[in-house]
């Protein structure tokens, strides 16, 4: 299932961003996937980093937003599980993400 999850992630990052991910590791803890991932930064957005500040974080906040959305709708249909809620932190200064799918009950 890991596997499965990596490569979903990917395609809804491809979908969003034209990027897949450069490296990532999935967990899975009960009721909670986590998923760590390294991935380009939007090369539009990369230019306006540092003179557009304020516009960048509303763009960066729209884009995880709508990414969760379909991740959400992508694992439920998948895999025919819950999803409660998707948290997703992306820190553009590293590239480093982190996402966590909390479940309505734990994985066997």
């Amino acid at each position: 299932m890991k596997k499965e999850l990596a490569q979903l992630n990917n395609q809804v990052s491809q979908e969003m961003y034209g990027i897949g991910v450069k490296k990532q590791k999935v967990e899975i803890m009960g009721d909670k996937i986590v998923i760590f991932t390294e991935q380009k930064r939007i090369p539009a957005l990369a230019i306006l980093d540092g003179k557009y500040d304020e516009l960048t974080l509303s763009v960066d906040a729209a884009l995880v937003r709508e990414f969760k959305e379909r991740l959400k709708s992508h694992v439920e249909m998948q895999f025919g599980l819950t999803v409660r809620s998707i948290l997703k932190d992306y820190d553009p200064e590293t590239e480093v993400a982190c996402i966590v799918i909390l479940l309505d009950r734990p994985l066997m």
